[in-house]
């Protein structure tokens, strides 16, 4: 087992324990915004949609039942603007992260192949291209990177940690790019639903891919948009000749996504109202943290989409943590997401409205 784990990089997030202690004995308690956990209820809808389906004593099917990948179709061409989606173009999985963490293993990339993601980026792109034994590559602009060993290429738009946002132009460009070059093209949209100075566009809208499926691969999450997190709730989209084969191998390895669940996606994303609702929550937490911060001396970068705040004052991001920390708030560290992010920390907006009334007074104190 230690040749596996010896592979992985250190844990990233152990380092952050001394300073959350300290965050922790503030007089009126932490303000956490280091973790993008969603903290507000599971809509009302989509619990009595699991507790409904609660009695599924048989297995569930690695491709979800039909009313699933119905609801998996409709939603893709409705939200995203897709066109002449099927059930082969959706393929349910167990959470986003395992998806990313097992994908490069389930293409059968190994040795000699390359797994590309952003400069600044989500580790678990990086944790992927290790337990499959393959390199990895971090880039400013995917269509400068050497094509000839690139198997597998990261697109994260918007982006974690820095909420930017891929003009349609450029995702055109770096689409027609990969198929030139024959790469897989892989776009975490998980944030899609979470643009505030920005539209975001998926890789699967026409305008981007020219109406054509071949080579990209779109993964949607409901952990934020419906805080069902702790569902393990996410499915991909795209290239059937993707998607029929890890079908197939995500059979042979059991990985389904439990019946209760798949009825909660189900109800989840028939009904747009929830989603709304919770948009406004992020949209005035941001805007309190927002003004905090910049009142505090900060200067934030990028942030025109997603649930954090990319945040600078120009100094190491641990001092930044440190910092932040005696006043009770805890934060990401830049370098948790690659050595370009040392001078920033990432500012969640996942705290309730009242931990974020007190970190926005603390601040501005």
């Amino acid at each position: 087992m230690s040749a596996v784990s010896d592979r992985l990089p250190a844990f990233p997030w152990d380092k952050l324990e001394p300073y959350k202690k300290t965050a922790a004995a503030h007089p009126d308690g932490i303000v956490d915004l280091s973790v993008g956990t969603p903290v507000d209820p599971v809509p009302e809808h989509i619990q009595k949609a699991l507790i409904a389906a609660a009695d599924s004593p048989g297995y569930p099917t690695v491709w979800g039942t039909p009313e699933l990948r119905d609801a998996l179709t409709r939603w893709v061409e409705h939200r995203l603007g897709a066109r002449e989606v099927t059930h082969r173009h959706v393929l349910p999985v167990v959470g986003s992260k395992e998806l990313v963490a097992w994908l490069p293993t389930q293409l059968g990339l190994g040795p000699g192949d390359q797994v590309a993601f952003p400069r600044l980026a989500y580790p678990t792109y990086e944790v992927g291209a290790r337990l499959a034994r393959a390199e990895h590559v971090a880039y400013d602009d995917p269509t400068e990177l050497d094509p000839s060993r690139l198997k597998l290429l990261w697109l994260n738009s918007p982006s974690n940690p820095t909420g930017r946002v891929l003009a349609k132009e450029e995702l055109t460009r770096i689409v027609a790019w990969a198929r030139e070059h024959g790469v897989l093209v892989l776009s975490d949209e998980c944030y899609i639903e979470l643009g505030w100075e920005a539209d975001p566009v998926s890789v699967l809208h026409p305008d981007v891919n020219g109406g054509s499926y071949d080579g990209i691969v779109a993964v949607h999450s409901l952990s934020k948009r419906s805080n069902l997190a702790g569902y393990r709730a996410a499915f991909l989209a795209g290239d059937p000749a993707v998607l029929g084969p890890l079908l197939q191998i995500r059979k042979h390895g059991g990985m389904m996504t439990p019946a209760p669940t798949q009825a909660a996606v189900v109800a989840a994303l028939g009904d747009d109202e929830h989603v709304r609702v919770q948009r406004e929550r992020y949209a005035a937490r941001r805007t309190a943290l927002r003004v905090a911060l910049l009142g505090h001396g900060f200067r934030i970068e990028h942030s025109e989409a997603s649930l954090y705040l990319w945040a600078t004052r120009d100094e190491s991001c641990w001092d930044t943590v440190a910092h932040l920390a005696d006043r009770g708030i805890l934060v990401a560290p830049g370098d948790f997401y690659g050595p370009a992010g040392d001078r920033f920390v990432r500012v969640a907006l996942t705290a309730t409205d009242e931990r974020v009334r007190a970190a926005a007074a603390r601040l501005t104190a």
